[in-house]
């Protein structure tokens, strides 16, 4: 069965979709069978995969309000595949709160996909709000994206308070991923000493894989692909491939381990 996992952090500018399609690419050319669903009303998770994101007849939009199969809406990229998203998702917001197990919609939508795949990832808005609350309650775990500036660990006592009000509530099983550091300088004081804190908070949750401050990860966006396909040899690339192996061995240890 495939592994579901939400991209979230309400911060926003933290790099959350940058990993969100470069861990998909990542994932994906490791030989995996990964989704990525946007559940972004931004849509630019389905921008930086080479889509565009105003082409599709449908996407989470449809299946998560009109009901539409998932199946019909996955597009199938070069760097994986693809559940699409645009603005119109931002009227989904209002249209669930009236809908019969509002928070559950996303969970029952991916669970007749999920054997499919071996990772599924979701890209969360940048806001705790339902379509956040749909994707913590769909995953099995959430990975944390942590920009190493001033103002990283503002807000994340209040991410890993909903995520206990959803284990206690919604999602028993719900757990952390990890925590990515992003957009690390060495060349200053302040990126080393917000990783210290951040390792301090989450302990052995922060992952080995640091991802630097790049100008190709920026840029890659903007040429519709992740950046592997944008700039294979460039510092981003290889953090992001390094990244997927890492999640990789994690889960192939975690699956490895026989409880008592």
């Amino acid at each position: 069965m495939g592994k579901i996992i939400a991209v979230a952090n309400q911060k926003g500018g933290v790099g959350k979709t940058t990993t969100c399609v470069n861990l998909c690419c990542a994932l994906h050319r490791a030989g995996k069978r990964v989704l990525l669903c946007d559940a972004d009303p931004q849509g630019n998770a389905t921008s930086a995969m080479g889509v565009d994101k105003n082409k599709p007849k449908n996407g989470t939009y449809n299946v998560l309000v009109d009901g539409v199969a998932a199946e019909e809406a996955i597009i199938k990229t070069k760097y994986g595949d693809l559940l699409p998203s645009n603005k119109s998702l931002s009227g989904a917001v209002i249209e669930l709160v009236d809908m019969e197990r509002r928070e559950y919609i996303m969970k029952t939508a991916l669970e007749g996909i999920r054997d499919r795949y071996d990772y599924i990832l979701v890209d969360c808005p940048p806001s705790l709000e339902l379509l956040t609350l749909n994707g913590l309650v769909a995953a099995d775990t959430v990975l944390i994206p942590v920009q190493c500036e001033y103002f990283a660990l503002e807000g994340l006592s209040d991410l890993m308070n909903t995520i206990r009000l959803i284990k206690r509530r919604l999602n028993p099983e719900l757990d952390i991923e990890g925590v990515v550091l992003t957009m690390y300088d060495g060349r200053t004081n302040l990126s080393p000493q917000v990783a210290a804190e951040v390792k301090k908070y989450f302990k052995d949750k922060v992952l080995t894989t640091v991802i630097p401050r790049n100008v190709r990860l920026s840029e890659a966006p903007s040429h519709g692909k992740p950046v592997m396909a944008y700039d294979a040899s460039s510092k981003g690339a290889l953090a992001y491939t390094q990244l997927g192996q890492e999640i990789i061995k994690r889960n192939g240890k975690k699956k490895g381990k026989v409880k008592n």
